[in-house]
């Protein structure tokens, strides 16, 4: 019998403040430590971090327990899956050699106990978002990341914390139905090539869909809904993790 495979999306570590910070480890270690022994691969579907730049010798600070915990994933044995998002697509090789996992710059397609499946974060996919296409191309070109990387880290990390803030303030409620529409339509296309499920993060809202006897899942967020997808090695299910209120206490 196989073990399970599980999929999160957007943690967001870095976003809030320190006690929500600490709440919301609390919550997903809590969650790493109860399918750890059932666990085969773990795929995070980006934005793991609300902002991410890596320098050569330098990485932003207080993110130290989350790289631990991937990397103890990755120690046991447990593969260990990031796709990169919106947020924190400057992954760099210190991150991949400190904790082991697997970090990925495209969508990913992968075959896994005879089914097809399609990840992929979710940005960029909606046509009518123009300018955060042009700004994509250019922040992800290797140049500008060279040049990027000639600022002093106290300086480079604070902007890149501040765009991803102004980013988010930016982003309304009409541009979020856009968006989960055109996630939609994009996992439909993918659906109709032959893939068994299509699976997705980005925009923060957990859904399940069935499309032609196929499958299209949204993973939500570790912010609000602690929402996870699982496969058993014959169906995904969409799930909530609930920590009990003895385990808070």
């Amino acid at each position: 019998m196989m073990k399970k495979i599980f999929f999160i999306s957007d943690c967001h570590f870095g976003l809030q403040d320190k006690q929500q910070e600490r709440e919301k480890e609390f919550r997903l270690f809590s969650f790493f430590d109860d399918i750890q022994d059932e666990t085969e691969e773990l795929f995070i579907l980006g934005d793991l971090f609300d902002y991410w730049f890596e320098y050569k010798h330098v990485v932003p600070k207080g993110f130290h327990r989350i790289l631990t915990r991937l990397e103890n994933f990755s120690d046991n044995g447990i593969a260990v899956h990031l796709l990169v998002g919106n947020h924190d697509f400057w992954l760099g090789r210190r991150f991949t050699e400190e904790t082991g996992v697997h970090v990925y710059y495209e969508p990913v397609s992968i075959t896994l106990n005879g089914k097809r499946f399609y990840l992929h974060h979710g940005d960029g996919l909606n046509d009518e978002d123009k300018g955060y296409r042009i700004l994509r191309s250019i922040l992800r070109n290797k140049t500008n990341i060279f040049l990027y990387r000639l600022l002093h880290p106290d300086i480079g990390i604070v902007l890149a914390r501040k765009s991803s803030m102004t980013s988010r303030d930016n982003h309304s409620e009409n541009g979020l139905v856009l968006e989960q529409d055109a996630l939609r339509k994009y996992a439909t296309k993918k659906l109709s090539d032959g893939y068994d499920y299509v699976i997705m993060g980005h925009d923060h809202t957990p859904e399940q869909l069935t499309i032609d006897n196929r499958q299209y899942i949204n993973l939500g967020d570790w912010i609000t809904h602690n929402t996870y997808a699982v496969f058993d090695g014959k169906e995904v299910t969409l799930n909530t993790w609930n920590v009990s209120k003895e385990t808070l206490a």
